[in-house]
């Protein structure tokens, strides 16, 4: 390895620091190295991801905004997203990688709100009836409107993340942890999360039996597991994290606690958070198996009627199993949901989360699945591209007045905003400072074909 291998290497390793400016300053450092042809980079694909969870919630790889973002241009993406559960801490830094590298895509959040009229079936959120996994996207830079809604968002997660750890430290005393001292650190801004407490419970328990069986044994009374099973996951960090939670936080477990429906907020008030931000209400998709999704045009329509504009999906999930049987039968799901979003003009947004280890950094679009629902998936990235850049540029997103009073049919809008998304270019291009709220959409399609041709 030569010297400039192992500088980029150190800058690489220095993109997913706690500290901001230890970040940014490796990040701008491999910038300004790729600009002038130091690190070669692939030229762009028609691949994205616009579900990367980073750091400021929990990121399976430890990777912070401008980690994924160097890493999506790096493997050839063009689009990529940023959604973070209960904080928008990360949408700054995640559009300045954007603008540097010339990446399209988009900002936001991720939470779970209780939906009444589904209060006896299951949604997305396994064994929690009533309760929605729901998102919010296309946020910009800068004040956020009505900050006590994503504050209160935070802070009931932090109560509940410290109840968990609570319960369990009783459960397994001898590696109790001290959630200020023990769990906070590992975060950026102090947004843990049961993962979190998990690594830190499984690297404590490393400290207090440094011999794997013997850790293994301890643990497998801990967890109520057979010893085997502990042995195949001990010296794997991620698989043993894993099985902590899945043994300790969830239902059955000690730390877990049940799921009360004035313990999310409602679906409105989240969708009137984001619509005050200028953003765009998402729904989440599961698998299309829960009672909940099973009732999907019932879904839909309470949705779209609650004001969501977009969907998202984890297209892996949907697809990807080595039983022919299962795979059919999921994919069959994920195209019957897609197909109602086309007709319902909704743009996807479609990723692999990366919360986890294990999960993939992009899709598989080479699978048949995933090629299938490609374009799709292309145009929501170039939906909420577009969104973001004109929301930045001059106020002209997608709920602006500016774009309501040229297009004031949710369909038509829609389709603006994907089509210049498709050829609008990166934010802080110096091509886009030639769009204002004096233009019509006409304008803008026929300068950004014009510039096109």
């Amino acid at each position: 390895m030569d010297f400039s291998d192992d500088v980029t290497n150190t800058l690489e390793g220095q993109l997913d620091d706690l500290d901001p400016e230890t970040r940014r300053l490796a990040f701008d450092a491999l910038w300004r190295e790729s600009a002038h042809g130091e690190i070669p980079l692939p030229p762009p694909t028609d691949w994205l991801n616009l579900h990367c969870h980073s750091f400021f919630s929990f990121n399976g790889y430890g990777y912070s905004p401008l980690g994924i973002v160097w890493r999506a241009r790096k493997n050839g993406l063009f689009a990529v997203g940023l959604v973070d559960f209960d904080v928008l801490d990360g949408v700054s830094e995640f559009l300045y990688g954007c603008s540097c590298l010339g990446l399209k895509g988009g900002a936001g959040f991720e939470t779970r709100v209780y939906i009444p009229e589904f209060a006896d079936r299951e949604i997305n959120s396994p064994g929690e009836p009533g309760i929605s996994y729901h998102m919010g996207m296309g946020f910009i830079p800068g004040m956020v409107n009505q900050p006590d809604v994503i504050e209160n968002l935070a802070k009931t997660a932090q109560n509940r993340t410290r109840e968990i750890t609570r319960r369990v430290n009783e459960h397994i005393s001898e590696i109790s942890l001290d959630f200020e001292r023990e769990v906070l650190p590992m975060t950026p801004a102090g947004n843990a999360t049961e993962r979190h407490v998990c690594a830190a419970y499984e690297k404590k328990s490393k400290v207090f039996w440094p011999d794997s069986a013997s850790r293994a044994r301890w643990w497998a009374g801990k967890l109520g597991v057979d010893e085997q099973t502990v042995l195949s996951a001990v010296d794997n960090p991620p698989a043993m994290q894993a099985l902590i939670r899945s043994k300790l936080m969830k239902k059955g477990g000690p730390g877990y606690i049940v799921s009360e429906p004035d313990a999310f907020p409602s679906l409105q008030t989240v969708n009137e958070f984001t619509l005050a931000n200028g953003a765009i209400p998402t729904m989440t998709f599961l698998d299309g198996t829960s009672a909940g999704e099973q009732a999907l045009d019932e879904l839909m329509d309470l949705m779209q009627a609650s004001g969501v504009i977009a969907a998202n999906i984890i297209p892996d999930r949907n697809w990807n199993y080595r039983d022919p049987e299962v795979r059919s039968r999921k994919a069959a799901l994920m195209r019957d949901f897609l197909t109602k979003a086309k007709k319902r003009v909704m743009p996807v947004f479609a990723g692999t989360e990366m919360n986890a280890h294990g999960q993939r950094f992009v899709d598989d679009f080479t699978a048949p699945e995933m090629a299938e629902h490609h374009e799709q998936f292309k145009q929501g990235a170039w939906f909420l591209h577009a969104h973001t850049a004109l929301q930045i540029r001059d106020g002209m997103g997608f709920h602006s007045d500016w774009a309501r009073s040229y297009l004031p049919l949710n369909d038509k809008r829609v389709a603006f905003y994907t089509e210049a998304g498709r050829k609008l270019p990166p934010l802080a291009h110096p091509d886009l400072q030639a769009f204002h709220r004096e233009m019509t959409p006409s304008d803008i399609l026929r300068i950004l074909e014009q510039r096109a041709g």
